[in-house]
């Protein structure tokens, strides 16, 4: 008897194309917006006064915990002194920065303060829907199977919930309006400097994190995922 073939149309099926909801796309960009305003703009901060302590107080005339040679301004002894204090018994001396244009920062701190509650309101909504949708649990938590490998989910859930949102609080505990209002972030942190030093510290973490990001969206199609978080699809 002859065998009677059947159709494969149950066998083999087409997979169902995967589309990202609009407030994933819309967060995703916000973030990454206020992020990268963020680094650019506290980097320039950074430059007026590169050196980094521990504790409550650290200025000039005490030792850092760390020195960042991104420009002259990290070795205090190589300002220029301009005016001696001759009045004063222990004639203090008042210097300059050697890098003029990176003490007129006030424009990146009002800009870094923007796009920080541009990064706070993005986030809500981002883990606001993500846990309505259960976005989070399908996609980011740490288990295997699903859109992401182990290591995917272990890195996007541990910078989305715990890496951003320290580095929020750091931000804050420098804040003297925020602590005055909410003294326990000092203690925290451990003191104002202590919290700039841990943001730094952060920070180079994220931009970790978004070098390797960046790197596997290149190796893996530009073009596929710029459309996906575009249109969509």
């Amino acid at each position: 008897m002859a065998a009677v073939s059947r159709p494969m149309s149950n066998a083999i099926e087409s997979p169902t194309p995967q589309r990202h909801a609009l407030w994933v796309r819309v967060s995703h960009w916000l973030i990454a917006f206020s992020v990268l305003t963020l680094a650019y703009s506290g980097f320039y901060i950074l430059l007026a006064h590169p050196r980094l302590y521990w504790g409550e107080v650290g200025n000039d005339l005490t030792p850092a915990l760390l020195e960042l040679p991104l420009n002259g301004n990290h070795r205090p002894e190589a300002w220029l002194e301009t005016v001696t204090f001759d009045a004063f018994a222990n004639k203090p001396i008042s210097a300059s920065r050697t890098m003029e244009i990176f003490n007129e920062n006030g424009w990146a701190r009002s800009l870094h303060f923007l796009a920080g509650w541009i990064f706070v309101v993005a986030g809500a909504c981002y883990f606001a829907f993500g846990v309505v949708t259960r976005h989070v649990w399908r996609d980011l938590w740490p288990r295997r199977g699903g859109s992401y490998s182990l290591v995917q989910r272990c890195a996007y859930t541990s910078v989305a919930f715990v890496l951003l949102p320290f580095m929020v609080l750091a931000g804050l505990a420098m804040s003297p309006q925020v602590v005055a209002a909410f003294p326990v972030l000092l203690d925290v942190f451990g003191g104002h400097q202590s919290a700039r030093t841990l943001h730094f510290f952060g920070f180079v973490a994220i931009v970790a994190f978004v070098v390797g990001h960046v790197a596997m969206v290149l190796f893996t199609g530009l073009g596929r995922h710029m459309r996906a978080m575009v249109v969509g699809r």
